[in-house]
């Protein structure tokens, strides 16, 4: 509770002559005005009511008085609170953000509290953080154990590959995704001071899906299988084979999945009229197969903020996107499923944990 009176009759005057100046910013006068009637004894709460606010931005506005008088009042958070620090200081805090990566402004001010006596608001502190250089993000995944020299050697050889193989040849991505039937939470826009939820999904049944991709034509091959297996491999491979029966040759390129490796796949490879042959993408580099690109799209376009009640229409909207909707708006995702392929080089990042 705020109690009357905390005010000088100098102070009380200099505010009141600053809610009245009408070259002062409309947003200073404001301040002023009502830092006054929290001194007359008004609760936050009516100030706010007067003036259209919410009480926690009153409360605000006094502790910015408490601190720095006039100067907490008439400052922004943008228009120059690094001046506070001395360069000293700032190098100081420079070099303890960028040794600790911190990850809020409360333990930044807590340091900064601490270490130099000088208090910010929040806004305050990231105005200060952005003109030292800082911004907010999240740590990209970097897969572990990458190698540069692997990855340049692949992309080259599916380079060369595209540029030498024959009208009656194919290329095609593969990989595999087992996706839940829940709701993934994402971010949204909504109305301010509504709270928003997804429902969570009690069952935890999920999807075993093998797939297949054509970056050239969008066209798919899905199978729901009971298990992720050389089996399943097979399978798809004869359905990829059957959906290219003008190609006399089909590139798969997949991942090291032991179950890819196996002497049921090798064996079956080795039969007469086989179409497919198998290209491996470097270990720890899913960045390299773009089929990675459509399970992220899947999930983007089924299951974000997407409550299915029942297991059957989980599994026929994860299908039918899968199955229809890329291949007949392949011109709308091929953008973002391509073989736009980069090397990730491990000396690019800084890992922090």
């Amino acid at each position: 509770m705020i109690r009357a009176g905390f005010l000088s009759e100098a102070e009380r005057q200099a505010l009141i002559g600053l809610a009245r100046d009408g070259l002062a910013e409309h947003r200073i006068a404001r301040r002023a005005n009502a830092i006054v009637l929290l001194d007359k004894g008004w609760s936050c709460a009516k100030v706010a009511s007067a003036l259209l606010l919410d009480d926690d931005t009153v409360r605000g506005w006094y502790r910015a008085y408490e601190s720095d008088g006039l100067n907490g009042i008439s400052s922004f958070g943008h228009e120059g609170s690094a001046c506070r620090l001395a360069e000293d200081q700032q190098r100081a805090l420079k070099n303890w953000i960028t040794a600790r990566l911190p990850r809020s402004t409360k333990v930044i001010g807590a340091w900064i509290e601490k270490n130099f006596a000088l208090s910010y608001s929040r806004p305050g502190l990231i105005a200060l953080l952005h003109r030292l250089g800082f911004d907010y993000r999240k740590p990209r995944e970097a897969p572990r154990h990458l190698n540069e020299a692997k990855q340049k050697a692949f992309i080259a050889a599916y380079e060369k590959l595209l540029n030498t193989m024959d009208m009656d040849e194919a290329v095609v991505f593969v990989d595999a995704v087992h996706p839940t039937h829940q709701v993934h939470a994402a971010g949204c826009w909504a109305p301010k001071g509504i709270a928003i939820a997804v429902e969570q999904t009690t069952g935890r049944q999920s999807l075993n899906i093998h797939g297949a991709i054509n970056l050239e034509t969008g066209q798919t091959q899905i199978l729901e299988v009971a298990k992720v297996n050389a089996r399943s491999l097979i399978a798809l491979l004869k359905a990829v084979e059957a959906a290219h029966p003008q190609k006399r040759r089909i590139h798969v390129h997949l991942d090291n999945a032991s179950y890819h490796h196996a002497k049921r796949v090798r064996e079956w490879l080795k039969r007469q009229g086989r179409k497919c042959v198998l290209h491996f993408i470097p270990p720890y580099c899913p960045h390299l197969d773009p089929i990675e690109r459509c399970w992220g799209l899947m999930h983007q376009y089924t299951t974000h903020n997407r409550d299915y009640k029942t297991f059957d229409k989980f599994r026929a909207a994860i299908l039918t996107f899968l199955n229809q909707t890329i291949p007949k708006k392949w011109e709308h995702f091929r953008d973002r499923i391509n073989d736009n392929f980069r090397v990730i080089s491990p000396a690019s990042f800084r890992i922090v944990a």
